[in-house]
């Protein structure tokens, strides 16, 4: 079976079982519909064409089949969280022994120290050894899309974000199921860590020496707020703040958001004036760039 074929039937199967609304992902885990707009458009979908990311989400078969014949490079899909009835909320848990990030460890740690208790739920392996938790949230609460504030190594997705679905092939390899197959009831959020996904929090204070400079600026609000990500990094994270950013802002690039190039001298100013040794971050951007684009520049 193709891994367009086995996408589209598990984009189908999570939607007739769990009614979740699905798209089509790329081998990048980015949308693989085109936009028909020009950059920097504000259409939502309201055209009436495909091509505008997650607001195509649908949990209708016929409408998930026609995005896949539009789409037949897609080799996974992608589910749509915030949106009802389950109003789906993931938290993606990185494992990186190499860059000295474990979300698993974290989040046991978190929740712990403030006396949460975890229930067992839907939990899906991804490629690098990483997991993604689902829960259902309530109606009416809005969860931000947030990456490290809640512990390094835990990014949250929230309502406009999406998880990519178990049967999803990606550039490292498969998204599988980790959970019993023959228990597959996704479990309400912990109200304690609803709290803390939702809560606002206070942005550390940014030296003098370390304002976001025009090399960022011009790369828009994207690149700004991935230059800030390392800028605020705090001693002992720098490095694992700027491979984050760097995946992040080739996403972008891959997706035609940002300039490749741009974005990698911007995020290497930044990573020199929080300190990091410059064949350091050179090698992590590298690294990074290779991920998310492949080998070649």
């Amino acid at each position: 079976m193709s891994d367009w074929q086995n996408a589209l039937d598990n984009a189908l199967q999570a939607a007739a079982r769990h009614e979740f609304s699905v798209i089509p992902l790329s081998l990048t885990k980015l949308p693989a519909l085109k936009s028909p707009h020009d950059k920097g458009h504000g259409c939502k979908g309201e055209c009436g064409q495909l091509g505008h990311g997650i607001h195509d989400a649908s949990n209708d078969p016929d409408r998930i089949r026609g995005m896949f014949e539009a789409a037949r490079h897609a080799t996974g899909y992608g589910i749509a969280c915030g949106r009802p009835p389950h109003f789906l909320i993931g938290l993606d848990l990185d494992r990186d022994q190499g860059k000295d990030v474990d979300g698993v460890w974290e989040l046991r740690r978190l929740c712990a120290r403030k006396g949460i208790a975890v229930p067992r739920t839907v939990v899906i392996r991804t490629p690098r050894g990483g997991y993604h938790a689902w829960w259902t949230g309530p109606e009416g609460v809005k969860v931000p899309n947030r990456a490290g504030q809640l512990a390094p190594g835990i990014d949250v997705r929230g309502a406009g974000g999406y998880l990519v679905g178990p049967g999803s092939r990606g550039v490292r390899g498969l998204y599988t199921l980790a959970s019993d197959p023959d228990d597959l009831t996704v479990r309400p959020i912990p109200e304690q860590l609803l709290q803390l996904m939702t809560a606002d929090k206070e942005r550390p204070r940014r030296p003098a020496s370390a304002p976001v400079r025009t090399w960022a600026m011009s790369g828009g609000r994207s690149l700004v707020g991935l230059v800030r990500c390392v800028l605020d990094a705090p001693q002992g994270q720098r490095n694992n703040r700027l491979f984050w950013a760097a995946c992040k802002a080739f996403e972008h690039a891959a997706a035609g958001r940002l300039d490749a190039d741009q974005a990698e001298g911007a995020l290497m100013q930044a990573a020199l004036e929080v300190g990091l040794p410059d064949k350091e971050a050179e090698a992590t951007l590298k690294s990074a760039r290779g991920d998310v684009l492949g080998a070649a520049r």
